[in-house]
């Protein structure tokens, strides 16, 4: 020992008085034991929600595999919950009012309540999901004046198969008018009656009337106001087409009319049909004519088909032609062959 170091001193002092304890590699590895049994006991769950926080990749593969255990052991024995509860004085949760939480709102049911998400809402095919190809056999093509002449090349392309195709267009009809023909009776009569697999509607050539939407009120076209009650017949008209899952509706949207006044009508329309698709995405299919015909949102009455210029709109600047209903009908067939087999 060197007097001249105070600090030897004062140690060699220390230990004399209070004397000397070191631990042996025994006593070490016991505490670093029993530190991780308390870890496991206590805070298991805390292990398995830190490795679910990793980005996705191999290090969570291994840490998620790690915790799991610990996890487990946490949700099988009351210790993780005594650990939450001792400690939660430290970060206690804020009054936040008495709004409703996550728990309450999910028990609504209500009619007048917010509508809850379902898993119709989903097309499993975005979700990762590939689902079965149900079998075809009864197939309706219906609408306003749209509806044809797609509805004979539908026909024409599936003949010799065996699939049925029933045509039910309604000349001068429309959604927002109701006087001539009432679609919400309509399509329940042909749901019942037909019990298609599948339905394909082109609807929209005579839109825009005014429409109730509650307590005696009515709107016109074509404001958010006009376009929920749109929406709400569509949305309707979807849910019986598509009779509680079994079946699968394919909704054409509207190409750019010619006519201005016309145009705004039909963007409207079509937003319309998008929303009301929005809880039936399941079975419910929207079908982007507009992009294929009039990209861009602006009217022509011509485009490529097999490298040559080729008019697919009839005259009236509404309606498609012969070869504008088969390049319909082939958009329509692909979208069909995604879900059903025949």
């Amino acid at each position: 020992m060197d007097d001249s170091d105070p600090n030897a001193i004062s140690k060699t002092k220390f230990e004399h008085e209070h004397g000397s304890r070191r631990f042996g590699l025994r006593e070490t590895a016991l505490t670093v034991l029993i530190v991780a049994v308390g870890l496991l006991l206590f805070a298991g769950g805390s292990i398995r929600r830190a490795a679910e926080q990793i980005e996705p990749g191999p290090a969570r593969d291994v840490a998620m595999a790690l915790s799991e255990p610990a996890g487990w052991l946490a949700d099988e024995l009351p210790f993780n919950g005594w650990a939450e509860d001792a400690t939660a004085w430290l970060s206690p949760d804020e009054d936040l009012g008495g709004g409703e939480g996550f728990v309450q709102a999910a028990t609504q049911t209500g009619p007048s309540e917010r509508p809850l998400v379902t898993p119709d809402s989903f097309d499993p095919g975005e979700l990762g999901a590939r689902a079965a190809k149900l079998p075809l056999t009864k197939l309706l093509v219906t609408g306003d004046s749209l509806a044809m002449p797609l509805d004979v090349e539908l026909a024409r392309r599936l003949a010799g198969s065996d699939v049925r195709v029933d045509r039910d267009a309604h000349v001068g009809t429309g959604i927002s008018k109701s006087a001539l023909l009432d679609w919400a009776k309509l399509s329940a009569q042909q749901a019942e009656e037909l019990q298609p697999d599948a339905v394909v509607i082109f609807i929209g050539a005579n839109e825009g009337f005014p429409l109730d939407f509650g307590a005696g009120r009515r709107a016109d076209c074509c404001g958010p106001q006009w376009a929920s009650a749109y929406a709400n017949r569509v949305r309707l008209m979807m849910d019986t087409y598509r009779r509680t899952g079994s079946a699968r509706v394919y909704w054409l949207l509207l190409p750019t009319p010619r006519d201005p006044e016309r145009a705004e009508i039909a963007r409207t329309v079509n937003a319309a049909i998008r929303v009301a698709a929005q809880p039936y995405r399941a079975q419910v299919r929207v079908l982007d004519l507009a992009s294929i015909f009039t990209p861009g949102w602006r009217y022509r009455a011509a485009m490529l088909i097999g490298g040559k210029d080729t008019i697919v709109r009839e005259s009236d600047g509404i309606h498609l032609n012969d070869a504008g209903a088969r390049v319909a009908a082939d958009h329509v067939l692909e979208a069909i062959a995604r879900d059903f087999t025949r």
